[in-house]
Parts: C-alpha cells; sequence; structure tokens
C-alpha cells in the first residue's frame, strides 16, 4: 500500500513563494515516477510538473515554467515543489501522485496513487 501526505500549501500574496512536501511511504519509492498536479473548483485537474524515478529528468507546464521546481530525495521518501513568483492563476488544490510507468507522464490517468491535496491560495 502505497500512501501519499502533501504539505506546505497556504494563503500567500502574489509574488510569494511556497514549498510544498509530499510524503510518500509503502515499499520502492525510488521506482516511481513523481507529479504534482492542480485543480481549481470547475476546471480539470491539470499537469504541474514531473520527475523521473532518479531525479534526472523534470517537465514542467508551460505555466510554471520558470518559476516551479520539482526534487525528490529517495533517501526521505520525499518529493517537493518549490513554488517562486506565485500569481492569482496559481491558486488551486495541490495534488502529488506516484506512477509506476517506465515513462514519465503528463497525464493523470497513468498515475496509480494520489495524495489527498493542499491547498495554495494566491492573493492578489
Amino acid at each position: 500500500q502505497v500512501q501519499l501526505v502533501e504539505s506546505g500549501g497556504g494563503l500567500v500574496q502574489a509574488g510569494d513563494s511556497l514549498r510544498l512536501s509530499c510524503a510518500v511511504s509503502g515499499r520502492a519509492f525510488s521506482r516511481y515516477n513523481m507529479g504534482w498536479f492542480r485543480q481549481s473548483p470547475g476546471k480539470e485537474r491539470e499537469f504541474v510538473a514531473a520527475v523521473s524515478w532518479s531525479g534526472g529528468r523534470t517537465y514542467y507546464a508551460d505555466s510554471v515554467k520558470g518559476r516551479f521546481t520539482i526534487s525528490r530525495d529517495n533517501a526521505k521518501n520525499t518529493v517537493y515543489l518549490q513554488m517562486t513568483t506565485l500569481k492569482p492563476e496559481d491558486t488551486a488544490n495541490y495534488y502529488c501522485a506516484a506512477s509506476q510507468s517506465l515513462r514519465v507522464s503528463q497525464l493523470p490517468g497513468e498515475y496509480d496513487y494520489w495524495g489527498q491535496g493542499t491547498q495554495v491560495t494566491v492573493s492578489s
């Protein structure tokens, strides 16, 4: 059984930074590709960032490229999302997800395990 628990969300002002964490319990964390997604009310869940099992490859949505950084610490079973220069449009519930797929995907359907999310609210 794999469980994911996100933390680090909150209410910030535009231009501020936040770091989200996702602690993963269960076996073989280092075998999973990991992703961050976000969802706002009335919108579909959208891809934010992903990192390969080794941490060697990272991928970002165009909307966050240059502002967000995904990383992982396999010794701590944790993946991070460093968010800088936050904008009101970044407001959403942010979800961490783990994928057993061989390729790093941007598609929610290719992720096998999900956390319950952490809310990020950016005021203007």
